[in-house]
């Protein structure tokens, strides 16, 4: 039963997700930030079933415990996407809000990046052990954390006051989705029931994205008009 629900919702989360980016990425008509979005969303959708795929997988057949290898280096490369999309995000904040001469900014976020992608490729992770590192599942989290919260951030700053209603709900979305995250890199391997916060923290992910695409069709049809 867990391994059929978990393949419709998974199925459906990425289908969206996935389409969603396609859409944008054919039809951005030249617009970059659209672009730069779908290709975003392509991102996380695809990282993330390197995941989920073997997840259900083992699920539906002999169990988790029997596809470990498979299902750690699944979460090591979802965890490297997971980073691509926070920084191509940053981008698209930088080209909505025309702030590409944040160089130091810029490099505070790649730095992050960096960080948090040398932290995931060391192997006291234990990716594909049976019992995988807490304490980097802590540090690897920590760079990932700041960036987040820096992005939050900034979105925040753009569209309070409603300066920019099409986006004004960007900063509310990635806030969820590290709110429902955190709980479960520090305390699922004690509670396993804290698992299913990953419901709520990935149709934040289809929320962020849905604000995009959105955001792409209304300006098309502002311009046909």
């Amino acid at each position: 039963m867990q391994g059929t629900m978990e393949g419709i919702f998974d199925t459906f989360y990425l289908l969206t997700v996935i389409t969603l980016g396609v859409l944008m990425v054919k039809r951005h008509r030249g617009n970059r930030q659209h672009l730069l979005f779908g290709i975003m969303a392509v991102t996380l959708g695809l990282g993330d079933a390197f995941h989920l795929v073997p997840r259900v997988n083992a699920l539906l057949t002999t169990g988790l415990s029997d596809h470990v290898r498979a299902l750690g280096t699944g979460k090591l490369i979802t965890s490297l996407t997971m980073t691509v999309f926070y920084l191509l995000l940053y981008h698209v904040w930088q080209l909505r809000y025309h702030k590409q001469d944040k160089k130091g900014l810029t490099a505070l976020v790649y730095a992050l990046g960096l960080a948090r992608v040398v932290l995931c490729l060391l192997p006291q992770n234990g990716w594909t052990s049976p019992k995988p590192s807490l304490a980097f599942g802590i540090y690897r989290n920590i760079p990932f954390a700041i960036l987040g919260g820096l992005i939050i951030w900034l979105f925040w700053r753009n569209t309070r006051a409603g300066q920019d209603p099409a986006f004004r709900h960007m900063s509310l979305t990635i806030l969820l989705s590290f709110g429902f995250y955190l709980p479960v890199v520090l305390l699922a391997d004690r509670y396993p029931w804290v698992g299913i916060l990953m419901i709520p923290k990935t149709l934040a992910y289809v929320w962020t994205v849905l604000i995009g695409y959105r955001d792409m069709v209304q300006q098309q049809k502002e311009q046909t008009i």
